[in-house]
Order: structure tokens, then sequence, then C-alpha cells
């Protein structure tokens, strides 16, 4: 038999990048299993939303990172680049995915000390895997990193749908613009409310707000006349995601970072015009059919996205939107690292 465990110690947190990624895993990997492959979840006790019971559950305790004793097992999957666990001792081979090196972006103190326990990870690891070309690159700038040791996955990106549901518990009252990720200073949202100048339409931003990057949001908003306009909804559930997605004029991704940027393909899925920024992964992931924000001005920033929606009314690009979103299928990520975890039995 063999055994192939999984780090989904991040599923504690919901609403963000890594608890979709090991959610979508954890539901998909079952169903491609051959019956001489077994599965192992590390995750929080108290999680029950996968709808198979074809895992052995390897329950969460906040001390494993000082002693952590699972199961030995073929193949250990550390989803992430900062894990809480690293079970070298009982796994014969590691799996390492690494979203990002965005504090090389976003943090200017630490870098050092950072890449040096990231390097002993990739040092340890078996393979290492990247969510975007982009990522590899810095990964090799920055790492050493042996080409051998290395691959590219892409994340897939989906979106519940409830076609009936119609009840959001905030309705804009007019058209509106739509993003949605956690408020942190990464993400650049503050300078969205300067698009609603010089028009009718409303800013709706989703997310959980991390410290008090929500207040320079507010600010920008009072200083161009548009607080009324703009609305942080907060955490939303799956429904008012695909509401807001399906409803919106137009989604709007100013990020200065990312690894991959999920939301910008669940938009595209709905065959949204998606104006995002050129920063990092961003140009890769949008590709020809998202519009970009080549810099931060307001001015530039208010004609890219009019000259964008009159480009999208006339074009009418809506299929070509959601083929381009369609190449990015979790079934295709899962598959992929299930190829890798087996090369490595």
């Amino acid at each position: 038999m063999h055994m192939i465990g999984l780090d989904f110690e991040k599923l504690k947190y919901p609403n963000n990048g890594l608890y979709t990624f090991c959610y979508q895993l954890g539901a998909l990997l079952p169903a491609c299993l051959n019956d001489d492959e077994l599965l192992y979840y590390y995750m929080p006790e108290h999680f029950r939303h996968f709808k198979n019971n074809a895992y052995r559950p390897i329950p969460y305790r906040w001390y494993d990172r000082y002693s952590f004793r699972p199961p030995h097992t073929h193949v250990w999957h550390a989803i992430h680049q900062n894990p809480n666990v690293w079970p070298r001792k009982q796994a014969r081979r590691i799996v390492m995915t690494l979203h990002d090196l965005n504090f090389l972006f976003t943090d200017k103190t630490n870098h050092r000390a950072l890449l040096r326990k990231i390097q002993s990870q990739v040092d340890d690891a078996d393979k290492v895997v990247a969510i975007s070309a982009f990522t590899l690159e810095c990964m090799k700038e920055h790492l050493r990193l042996p080409e051998e040791k290395t691959a590219v996955i892409y994340n897939g990106a989906s979106v519940n749908e409830f076609p009936l549901f119609d009840a959001p518990r905030y309705r804009p009252a007019a058209k509106f613009l739509f993003t949605i990720g956690m408020l942190t200073s990464k993400k650049n949202f503050h300078v969205l409310p300067a698009l609603l100048k010089g028009n009718d339409y409303e800013l709706l931003i989703a997310g959980s707000p991390q410290g008090n990057y929500v207040d320079a949001i507010k600010a920008e908003a009072a200083r161009h006349g548009v607080s009324e306009r703009v609305k942080l909804l907060g955490a939303i559930s799956e429904k008012e995601k695909y509401w807001y997605y399906k409803n919106c004029s137009a989604f709007l991704f100013p990020s200065l970072a990312e690894g991959f940027g999920i939301p910008v393909i669940e938009a595209m899925r709905f065959g949204k015009p998606a104006f995002i920024s050129d920063k990092t992964s961003l140009p890769e992931v949008g590709g020809d059919v998202a519009y970009y924000f080549r810099d931060f001005d307001e001015e530039h920033m208010r004609k890219t996205l009019e000259a964008g929606l009159a480009h999208y009314a006339v074009t009418q690009p809506e299929e070509n939107i959601k083929s381009h979103a369609a190449q990015f299928s979790w079934k295709k990520t899962v598959a992929a690292y299930l190829d890798i975890y087996r090369s490595l039995y």
C-alpha cells in the first residue's frame, strides 16, 4: 500500500487562497486513487466539509510543531512554504509547493532569514512545485534550486454555482465593481475608490480585514468623496461570492504581489472583464484577455477602466474570457500532483 500524507493545517483559516488549495486537493484526490493508494489528511479535527471518507485523518494539535509523529508515508506533501510540521523521519519523500516569495516585494526587513528557512526546506524536499512560471523564476533567482527538482503546476479556479440564489446580505443599488481578497496592503485595494469619480458605480470589496489596512481604504474613499459608494463586505459566503461575480460590471484586482491570483480566474469563469495589475504572476494568469493597470496613477487607472469597459461592450469577448479561464482546472491540478506522488514511490 502506497501512503500519501497531505498537510491541510491551513483549513483552519477559511476565505483565503491556501484554504481553497487545500480544500480542492482534499475533495478531488480520493476519486483519483488506485486500489493500492491510501491518503492521510493532517487537518483540524473539527473540519467536516469533505464529502467522502476515503482518507484517514491526522488531527491537528497546537503542539505539533514541537512533537509530531504521524504515520509513516511514502510521500508527504507540504502544501505551502511555511509549514507547521516537516515529518522527514516519517516520510520517505517530501513534495513541497511554493506559492510565492511575496515578502521580497512587500517586506523589506527580513528577507535573509525567510530565504534561509525556505532554502533549508528546498534542500530537504525531493520535489519543489511552483504554482506559476513567475514563481519558479523568482525561486531560481533567490534560491539554490536544481532544475530536476522543480515543476510548475497551475492552480485551478472554480466557483460553486447557486443559480437560484438572489439574496446577498448587501444588494447594490446601482451597477457595481467587485473585488475580493484579504484586506492587506499587498492587495492594494486602497487605490480603487479613485475609480468611482465621474460615474455612478458602487465598489464592493469582500474579504476579512487584516490590521488597520481597512482605514487606508476608508481614507481614500473619503478623500475622493465616494465613501457612500464604497462597501466593505467582510467575509462573504460562497453563495454571495457567486452572486457578486455573476452580477458585477467588472472585476478589479490591483495586487502588488501574487504567486498566482485565483480570484482573477474565478471572475473570468463568468466572462467578466478583469482589470488587474501587471505585477508578478498576474500577466501570466490574465493573459491577453485581461485589462492591465500599468501603474496606479489615478488618471491612468480611470482611463484604463473607461477604455476597457468600452472595448468589452463593443467586442463582447465573454466567450473568449471563459475559454481562457477554463484552462485552469482543479482536476488538472490534482492529476498533476498525483503524477508527482507516484513518480516518488
